[in-house]
């Protein structure tokens, strides 16, 4: 029996998920502790109230005596008690609450330095909604429930033995009884974690979905308006709360009877004792200030029981959302320094695609046997089919990915023997969409270099061509450009980032179709700031745009996964039914 009680227990994971958190709350386990201690008190003083009726009922009551000073002193008594125990009940919520923000800020910081590390396949694969869920509400919810579940353990813990206790003193006799049924009321709550798990992972699931809707509401605004997709919008809506709806009624349906039950049981209790507390007093084994101080102790203890089951599914939630956050922050990132890593210093020799295999999925080849070398210094340009392989191959140099098989050297080394941090500083991109964050546009030109002097940045700012539209603005550099940047214009954003990259100063340059999205003026000033940028540094290009890369030391045209054709334009647009040149003379006309 004690086996099962103890298989029972630790499938909550209570234990493993305490030790787990002990860490973070060793920085505050001064208040943590006070917190704790404080709850002794409050849990015990219910018995005082209980044990006071004895005496009380027994001379007002019985010996119908109003001159003792039991008749001054007990109400006296009741009330100072009742006053501490209030004081000392807001003090403990003080203390948890501050204790359980504390803690929960430490794990949000921890989590977001796990999150920006993960990557790039985790992205892939889950949703802005889970992401925020996880690693937000599930952190809140797990360290106020912490807390929490704590606070009510103690208080109920001591509260329960001092009321147990005061039982006994009345009636041993009631006491077994009232403790058998005790035991039987609890015992459902064994059998309910297995029941609503899985509802709680799949409400939990739909949680985040509704969060994911709203993110795309607020990201996809213009999309939703141009396409007048309002009622397409709120069906998606509508059908998720739908669910989020049926869930939580079919955790009622498995839950709901748990407090009902506990209370039918609690009944049997109090019947059972009200009926042997009569033969008691007829028999004078107890007097009726034992039966009374017995009953109002029993209800103090059976009260709280009888509510628990409606708590009980909130801290299950704690339960779980605490399993989900210690996932995460064991989770190890799939890209991750080797032991003893290199640090990489600039470039001299080449870059290397060796054998190079890659798949996003198992047993679907994205890239096929790859074999590239570049010269440092060079301009290379992929292009070739959409969903050719051509971004996955330059993704592949700044380790967002890692290779299914083969190697990516740079002057020999394989990249995953170099430190990753120092791999990336040598490494500069501009997307064909560039993320801006919220601040000025100072602000988002330093983060290649935090510590760049007014000069470098004007520097950059002039080689980018934004001096001019620099000049316009009020504020200069200092203007703000909200959040992604939505003031600005494509070409303000795209220059923007070739700023940040010239800040940068990286030996290797990474442009990812970075004017595709442009009209032709735009595209005429980015097309500038690039071929700056471009100077004297080792450059990958993806282009759509074929008239872009004519220029480059060598084109490689990728399709299906595989090099189809490599050389100079002047070589690729004179070979005979080359793929190059079909595209070339396609797009020219």
């Amino acid at each position: 029996m004690f086996q099962k009680l103890k298989a029972k227990f630790l499938s909550l994971n209570i234990v493993v998920n305490y030790k787990k958190i002990l860490p973070y709350v060793k920085p505050y386990w001064g208040r943590a502790l006070t917190a704790v201690l404080i709850t002794i008190p409050i849990g015990s003083m219910d018995a005082v109230i209980a044990w006071a009726l004895k005496p009380y009922m027994d001379v007002v009551m019985v010996e119908k005596s109003t001159m003792g000073p039991s008749t001054f002193f007990i109400p006296l008594l009741i009330i100072v008690f009742s006053s501490i125990q209030s004081l000392l009940t807001y003090s403990a919520t003080y203390l948890n609450t501050w204790v359980g923000q504390k803690i929960a800020m430490d794990v949000k910081k921890k989590l977001f330095c796990k999150l920006m590390r993960y990557n790039a396949s985790f992205f892939d694969k889950n949703t802005s909604g889970d992401i925020i869920f996880r690693f937000n509400n599930d952190v809140d919810s797990a360290c106020s429930g912490l807390l929490n579940n704590m606070k009510l353990f103690t208080t109920r813990l001591f509260s329960s033995l001092s009321l147990i206790a005061v039982l006994f003193y009345n009636s041993w006799q009631l006491a077994i009884i009232a403790t058998i049924v005790l035991l039987g009321a609890l015992f459902p709550l064994t059998r309910v974690r297995k029941r609503i798990k899985g509802i709680m992972d799949k409400t939990v699931f739909s949680g985040s979905a509704v969060m994911t809707h709203f993110n795309e509401t607020y990201n996809g605004n213009r999309i939703i308006a141009s396409y007048n997709l309002y009622d397409y919008q709120n069906g998606r809506f509508c059908a998720t709360l739908d669910n989020v709806f049926k869930l939580g009624m079919k955790m009622i349906q498995r839950t709901g009877m748990l407090s009902p039950l506990m209370h039918f049981i609690v009944s049997f209790g109090i019947a059972a004792v009200i009926w042997t507390g009569s033969h008691l007093i007829v028999t004078q084994q107890i007097t009726a200030g034992n039966f009374v101080s017995f009953i109002a102790a029993l209800i103090m203890l059976y009260n709280p029981i009888k509510s628990i089951g409606n708590n009980f599914n909130s801290v299950q939630m704690a339960l779980m959302a605490m399993e989900r956050v210690f996932g995460a922050l064991e989770r190890t990132p799939e890209i991750m320094n080797c032991e003893n890593p290199k640090l990489l210093a600039t470039p001299k020799n080449a870059i290397e695609y060796k054998d190079v295999c890659f798949s996003y999925v198992k047993d679907k080849t994205v890239l096929d046997h790859i074999n590239l070398k570049i010269k440092i210094g060079e301009t290379i340009a992929f292009v070739g089919n959409s969903g050719g392989g051509k971004s996955t191959l330059v993704n592949l140099l700044p380790r967002f990915y890692d290779v299914t098989s083969g190697q990516v050297m740079i002057d020999g080394e394989d990249i995953r023997k170099l430190d990753i941090d120092s791999l990336r500083d040598k490494i500069a991109i501009v997307f064909q969409d560039n993320f801006l964050f919220g601040g000025t546009i100072r602000d988002n030109i330093i983060l290649g270099k935090e510590n760049a002097t007014e000069e470098e940045i004007n520097n950059a700012v002039k080689c980018a061509c934004l001096d001019e539209f620099i000049s316009t603005l009020d504020k200069g550099l200092d203007t703000e450009i909200g959040e992604r940047g939505v003031l600005l214009s494509g070409g303000q954003k795209q220059r923007i980032a070739i700023a940040r990259a010239f800040i940068k100063n990286a030996p290797i340059v990474i442009l990812d179709e970075a004017t595709s999205a442009l009209d032709n003026k735009s595209e005429a000033i980015v097309q500038q700031a690039i071929e700056n940028l471009m100077a004297d540094r080792t450059v990958f290009i993806i282009a759509h745009r074929l008239s872009t890369v004519r220029n480059a030391d060598k084109i490689v045209v990728v399709n299906y996964g595989k090099i189809a054709e490599i050389g100079s334009h002047d070589e690729l647009i004179n070979k005979e039914n080359g793929i190059y040149a079909s595209l070339y003379h396609t797009q020219l006309h």
